[in-house]
């Protein structure tokens, strides 16, 4: 999982996405990005909101009025979301909340954006690229990769099959990508060598001194 640095300066936590609402007062269903629920989805806990800029709630913070664990899925309530067309209006909204140093524990799978930005991304123990930037998603984070062979970016998906492994002391990340994610920029850059080769001893032609 992937922290953030957002607006002003605070470093903040992802901990949920809203997915479903859950039945006529309210609920929602939450998807958790954070090994400690109940820590987190307190009474009185305050969120910052990730939404569209065209919804109401843009620009504005959320409230827990409570928090249940209903047939295994985590269910939240918020004050001012008191029926389902209310929590409809939330639903694939991200909940970030203040991280203070000095009282939270990090938490084990999670990482500050700049930590991973710059990070090698190894494969099969070679290079591949390297960490430009993290972008968050409603469905997940992706780590934007610059190649090292090739052009273009990479966008890796930021999930535990795909990246088993990060060692920010080590400066690096280890990736398992499906088949295709990095061989298509490799076997461009070759192609694009070669008819860069082949168009400049024509070009060398029409510029040469007294050419037709």
């Amino acid at each position: 999982m992937a922290a953030s640095e957002r607006a002003g300066g605070r470093n903040q936590l992802r901990v949920g996405r809203l997915v479903k609402a859950h039945g006529l007062k309210g609920g929602l269903k939450v998807e958790l990005y954070t090994d400690d629920p109940a820590g987190r989805f307190f009474v009185g806990a305050e969120f910052t909101l990730q939404v569209p800029e065209a919804s109401p709630w843009h620009g504005k913070t959320i409230t827990v009025r409570e928090y249940r664990v209903m047939n295994g899925s985590s269910v939240v309530f918020f004050d001012d979301v008191e029926d389902r067309t209310a929590a409809e209006g939330l639903v694939k909204a991200i909940l970030w909340i203040d991280q203070d140093d000095d009282i939270d524990e990090p938490e084990d799978d999670a990482w500050y954006d700049h930590q991973l930005t710059g990070l090698d991304v190894v494969r099969d123990g070679v290079v591949v690229g390297r960490v430009i930037r993290v972008e968050h998603l409603p469905a997940q984070d992706l780590l934007i990769v610059r190649p090292t062979s090739g052009s273009g970016e990479v966008m890796v998906p930021f999930v535990s099959a795909i990246v088993p492994t990060v060692e920010v002391a080590a400066g690096r990340i280890v990736v398992t990508p499906p088949a295709g994610l990095f061989e298509d920029l490799e076997e461009e850059a070759p192609e694009a060598a070669a008819e860069a080769s082949e168009t400049a001893p024509e070009a060398a032609d029409q510029d040469a001194p007294g050419a037709d």
